[in-house]
């Protein structure tokens, strides 16, 4: 089994160490030592799951090889995380829940740091970059390409030939129709349905969606 910590010590912080439970029972993969926060005040507490033991210093300054798994649901909040861990020893895995349907995983790119939950489903000739959550029940439909920090909640829906850029949020049910490509730091409302290429930078609300600004 690999050492690993959970960078958020949240409730979905809490869902990964879930996550780990459930993988562990197919096949012993993980053993978590803890969790990390930026949060000082809660350094040294305990939850149900285990101790927070410290913020990016603490990585840093681990000795032995190490597994992270960083589980914030702010893009943002995820790429000034990975900005600041820089120990050579620290790696970022991929991460399934074993309800995970790969159509033909064997087509699928994909980076690191990533977080499969619960009953997602990934077509054929799919494209993942780095450090994305997919929090549950997604179906990624084919030739998809998405791109680094994108945060996808609950039951989103993204069809074939969607192209996702970076630091996007995509709100819980929200769809997007195929071949629609949304750029850069971009907010989708929950329960809001994307029919057209959007403009980086505004929240989309509706249905179909209409652009607002942040």
């Amino acid at each position: 089994m690999k050492d690993i910590v959970i960078y958020g010590a949240g409730g979905f912080g809490r869902e990964i160490a879930c996550l780990l439970r459930l993988i562990n029972e197919k096949e012993d993969q993980w053993n978590l030592i803890g969790f990390l926060d930026d949060n000082e005040a809660i350094w040294g507490t305990k939850n149900e799951y285990g101790t927070v033991l410290g913020g990016s210093e603490w990585l840093n300054n681990y000795e032995k090889e190490l597994a992270c798994a960083i589980a914030v649901g702010s893009p943002y909040a995820v790429q000034a995380i990975v900005g600041k861990i820089h120990n050579p020893k620290v790696t970022f895995p991929n991460l399934y829940a074993p309800t995970v349907t790969f159509l033909d995983k064997d087509s699928l790119q994909i980076g690191q740091g990533n977080i499969f939950c619960s009953n997602c489903f990934i077509s054929c000739n799919v494209k993942v970059g780095n450090f994305n959550l997919f929090n549950g029940y997604i179906p990624i439909g084919h030739d998809a390409v998405i791109g680094d920090y994108n945060v996808v909640m609950p039951s989103c829906n993204i069809s074939g030939g969607v192209t996702l850029g970076e630091c996007n949020f995509l709100g819980v049910q929200s769809v997007v129709l195929q071949y629609v490509k949304i750029g850069n730091n971009t907010r989708i409302g929950a329960n809001s349905v994307i029919m057209r290429k959007t403009k980086d930078g505004y929240l989309y609300m509706g249905n179909p969606a209409k652009r607002t600004s942040l």
